[in-house]
């Protein structure tokens, strides 16, 4: 085709009025959008246009005009030419040929949620789907600020599906063993790119509060870290934070409040875990009051604060009612 074209050069030289036809012609089926040939250029420009005409990424309207305007030239301006091919789908060959098929963005998060409303559907409303949604809408609000992150697409995608994965295989929830590796197997089956997979993994493993009370602080945690925990921790406190603790604790009919009943201070990952006596408002001192200040970004230090404060209000409010002073 390059090489057909090279003759068209005889044509634009032959007629300056055949050219100011196909750009009236161009604009017609363009809306007045399509440039015109320069009637005297060297041809050989002409030609290097039309290479990039398979180029997938290439302006269609631009590359049409083009296409347009020499075929026209070459048949005396009598027909209208089959029209010029799309390009082709971007992104998409490549992987084919490395047997790594992979979806399109959207209909990775689509399958993501699927699997997080299949995987969560059983648990109780403090560890639901809902709590992914708003962990996830957190994150991406958050990450929105981190200028670093925020101007890198993958570091975006890897901030949307650590969030959205977090929880699946909980083990507060675990029902058999193998949903441990749900996703794991969702991240393979997606064809994720192995350094993206390796983060989401990373990011997950490390969510846990447990973890940070047996000091497993692990300095490879991927900078989008601090982000999805954040966000996650964000949803833990305030007024909905209230809301998912008294939620968890009436699904495992633990005590709403016994003063005799003191909270841990000296709490470690084996205590926390551990299924013996506990209440519901002890949860706050062991845990949730401790929340702020192990924000990890400053957009999440600063929201944090107001949903501290709302928790300590709520607990004066609680203790004067709870003891008939209220």
């Amino acid at each position: 085709m390059i090489v057909a074209l090279a003759f068209v050069g005889g044509g634009i030289r032959r007629t300056r009025r055949g050219l100011k036809e196909v750009g009236e012609a161009a604009r017609v089926r363009w809306g007045g959008g399509a440039p015109s040939l320069a009637p005297y250029g060297d041809e050989r420009r002409e030609i290097r246009t039309v290479r990039r005409c398979r180029r997938p990424h290439a302006n269609a309207g631009l590359l049409e005009s083009v296409y347009y305007g020499l075929q026209s030239i070459r048949t005396g301006l009598s027909t209208t030419p089959t029209r010029f091919p799309a390009p082709a789908s971007p992104g998409k060959g490549w992987r084919a040929r490395l047997g790594r098929p992979q979806m399109d963005w959207e209909e990775t998060v689509r399958k993501a949620e699927e699997l997080v409303v299949k995987s969560m559907k059983g648990n109780d409303a403090s560890h639901d789907p809902s709590h992914v949604w708003r962990v996830r809408d957190l994150a991406l609000s958050l990450v929105r600020q981190e200028q670093a992150l925020s101007s890198n697409p993958d570091s975006m995608h890897i901030v949307e599906l650590a969030a959205l994965l977090h929880d699946i295989g909980d083990y507060k929830y675990l029902r058999d063993p193998s949903e441990e590796k749900l996703v794991e197997n969702f991240l393979n089956d997606s064809g994720i790119e192995e350094s993206k997979k390796t983060k989401i993994i990373k990011i997950i493993n490390g969510m846990g509060f447990k973890d940070e009370l047996a000091g497993l602080t692990n300095s490879d945690l991927p900078p989008e870290f601090g982000v999805v925990q954040d966000a996650d921790r964000l949803d833990a406190i305030g007024a909905i934070g209230i809301a998912r603790c008294f939620t968890f604790g009436g699904s495992r009919n633990r005590v709403l409040h016994d003063p005799n009943i003191q909270p841990r201070s000296d709490l470690s990952k084996e205590k926390y875990m551990k299924k013996e006596e506990k209440t519901t408002v002890n949860h706050f001192h062991e845990k949730l009051l401790k929340l702020k200040d192990l924000m990890k970004t400053e957009a999440g230090r600063k929201r944090a604060e107001k949903r501290h404060k709302f928790m300590e209000e709520f607990l004066v409010e609680f203790y004067e009612e709870w003891d008939g002073r209220s």
